[in-house]
């Protein structure tokens, strides 16, 4: 599901997402690292993508050719997920 990084509405895009295209909601760039799926915070210039130029606003829409619409989920199915995963992990590490 592609979500907007800044107020988490679901999106509805048919094709690539352009440098100049935004939120329908909110109005936020929509071409940003915080959007693109090669987007990590830990990782080097905060990217994953090996050989790309540091951009300094993630959240400001760039010209960055490696970008590509992340997949994420920000709904409420995500807590029964997240509890699902937790009592695995438990019954994994039992005490």
């Amino acid at each position: 599901m592609k979500t907007c990084h800044a107020c988490k509405n679901e999106l509805t895009v048919c094709r690539t997402v352009g440098r100049r295209d935004v939120c329908p909601l909110c109005g936020a760039d929509l071409h940003c690292c915080l959007n693109c799926g090669f987007y990590e915070p830990n990782a080097s210039k905060q990217c994953r993508e090996p050989v790309v130029e540091l951009v300094k606003d993630k959240g400001r829409a760039n010209f960055c050719d490696y970008f590509s619409i992340a997949e994420r989920f920000f709904g409420e199915g995500t807590s029964a997920a997240n509890a699902q995963a937790r009592k695995a992990l438990d019954d994994l590490f039992k005490k």
